[in-house]
């Protein structure tokens, strides 16, 4: 029978990849939204079909920063399992937790760098 701890490291690796592509995703959505919003006010069209665009804009930067904080505290719940485990680290879904740890502080402190540009 399969070890419940590698489980466990492996579903909590699974949530901090689902939020890291949920974080990618706001982030190009947002972008996509606001291009939109520029074309629209380049086209002079309605003021208030621009303002509707501009709350959902609103609504997308939103989310980006709620995944982020998600994020976090999964990276955090799941980097508190491996130190715990320790002994399972030549376990490959142990391996992959400490890739997915790395990505996702990757994809946190590139909205860092971007603020403090």
């Amino acid at each position: 029978m399969a070890d419940p701890r590698v489980r466990n490291i492996k579903i909590k690796t699974g949530v901090v990849n689902r939020l890291t592509k949920e974080k990618v995703y706001y982030e190009k959505e947002s972008v996509n939204i606001e291009e939109k919003i520029q074309k629209m006010k380049d086209n002079k069209e309605d003021e208030y079909n621009i303002k509707k665009k501009g709350e959902l804009f609103d609504e997308s930067k939103s989310m980006i920063c709620d995944a982020e904080k998600r994020l976090r505290v999964a990276i955090e719940d799941l980097q508190n399992v491996l130190d715990v485990e320790k002994e399972l680290s030549e376990v490959e879904e142990y391996v992959n937790a400490k890739t997915a740890i790395e990505a996702g502080n990757k994809e946190i402190n590139k909205n860092k760098e971007q603020q403090q540009a």
